[in-house]
């Protein structure tokens, strides 16, 4: 009788496959695996490269456009833009020279010298006194353009007058940013292609002061010039235009930024890497705004001719006009060098080895002498030595969310963050290190 079949793989005719696989197919296997995880690999990365671009891209037109959006829409800070001005000595003395010449040109001397010559000549006065007095054009002319000239430099630089500007101007909000919004009846007026400059809280001082000190009346003061032309462009409507753009996305664009910056740092295979290369960008992209800024100046300078304005006092307009959009681009270059610096100190080169052990032993140290002297800081210590990762990206997480925030962050207030991180960090991991140092 022969025995019966023993039970196989093959039993009740259905096949179980072996746990176990042989070299050729554990190769296969690994080859397929490896492909995979490389275009998982590739898909990420060129995912995020893509993120990184657009925000890098968009960083330096989010830095504009929040700028104008500021001056357009915060009344403090358009009157802050604009205060200096008054306050400046060569746009001062630009008003107190074409405000002069304006009442000076109002006067008729020569009837004046006319009229003292016949009063003369009808007191029957000898004939050289009456020549002599019709040839006092010039020195009548030069006497009154002095006095002129002190009464109209004692009310330009004056604080009263600095004050009416600042009220003036602030109540006349609606005209905020006029050079880019090209509306409005502000301090700086765009006419056209023509950028000019408001004197007319001058001329209403003037009809106080002036008026019975010198020869002028009050029909005489310059009521028609009371703009001064700075500067012509025939590219300004194209320019005040994109200013108008940039201030409707403004108060979207930094969000759009953070948020794609985000996602790219997120999907890449290596974050650090990525938030890294997002820094460097950001940084190149300021550095190339500073430029643009610099050329844009030399552009409108040179756009003044030479023998009509004062150079001096446009230079002075620019440079106060766009000093708070320098002040952010320094904010976000430092910004963007800090994170350039710290994400290289948590890699894996030998300097940032180098420093990060340096730091290890000098809170060590502190701790140790910390923990001679008493000091226990119990559970808190040992959960900061366990979640020392944790607790270093939330401190500094919350450094970057406070310089988010700030309404207006200056390269000051960047330090002044900075140091509070840095302190933090260094307590906290004084306190890990004391609680390494306690006896157990």
């Amino acid at each position: 009788m022969d025995p019966p079949a023993a039970s196989g793989p093959d039993e009740h005719g259905r096949h179980q496959p072996s746990d176990r696989m042989d070299d050729a197919e554990r190769a296969e296997y690994e080859r397929l695996r490896r492909a995979l995880n490389m275009r998982h690999r590739r898909l990420r990365l060129a995912g995020a490269s893509l993120l990184l671009v657009l925000a890098v891209l968009l960083a330096p037109i989010t830095v504009v456009a929040t700028w104008v959006n500021s001056e357009v829409t915060d009344v403090d800070r358009y009157e802050q833009t604009v205060s200096p001005l008054a306050r400046d000595p060569a746009v001062q003395d630009l008003m107190i020279n074409r405000v002069t010449d304006g009442l000076v040109d109002k006067i008729d001397v020569r009837k004046i010298t006319d009229t003292l010559a016949d009063a003369l000549a009808d007191r029957d006065a000898p004939r050289f006194l009456v020549d002599a007095a019709r040839a006092l054009d010039e020195e009548l002319k030069g006497g009154l353009r002095t006095v002129v000239h002190y009464t109209v430099d004692r009310v330009v630089t004056s604080d009263a007058f600095a004050k009416a500007w600042d009220t003036i101007h602030r109540g006349a909000h609606t005209a905020a940013m006029n050079v880019l919004t090209g509306e409005g009846d502000g301090a700086l007026v765009v006419k056209g292609d023509t950028i000019t400059l408001n004197v007319g809280t001058v001329i209403e001082e003037l009809q106080k002061q002036v008026i019975g000190v010198t020869l002028v009346g009050a029909e005489d003061i310059p009521g028609a010039d009371k703009s001064i032309v700075l500067v012509r462009n025939d590219h300004l409507s194209e320019a005040r235009d994109a200013a108008r753009w940039l201030g409707v996305v403004g108060p979207w664009l930094p969000l759009a930024v953070v948020v794609l910056a985000g996602l790219g740092i997120w999907a890449a295979p290596s974050r650090r890497v990525a938030l890294m290369a997002a820094a460097i960008g950001t940084g190149i992209m300021m550095c190339g705004l500073l430029v643009a800024l610099a050329v844009m100046r030399q552009i409108f300078l040179d756009a003044i001719p030479p023998a009509a304005q004062s150079q001096d006092a446009a230079a002075v307009l620019y440079d106060t006009l766009v000093r708070f959009l320098r002040q952010a681009i320094l904010v976000s270059l430092l910004v963007a060098l800090l994170t350039v610096i710290a994400c290289y100190l948590y890699g894996h080169g030998r300097g940032a080895a180098a420093v990060r052990s340096a730091a290890v032993r000098s809170a060590d140290t502190a701790g140790r002498a910390l923990a001679r002297k008493g000091l226990k800081p119990g559970a808190f210590g040992q959960w900061l030595r366990t979640h020392w990762s944790l607790t270093t990206g939330v401190v500094i997480g919350a450094g970057g969310l406070a310089l988010f925030l700030w309404n207006y962050p200056t390269p000051a207030a960047v330090a002044l963050v900075l140091l509070l991180v840095v302190v933090v960090l260094v307590t906290l991991g004084i306190l890990a290190a004391t609680d390494r140092a306690e006896p157990r």
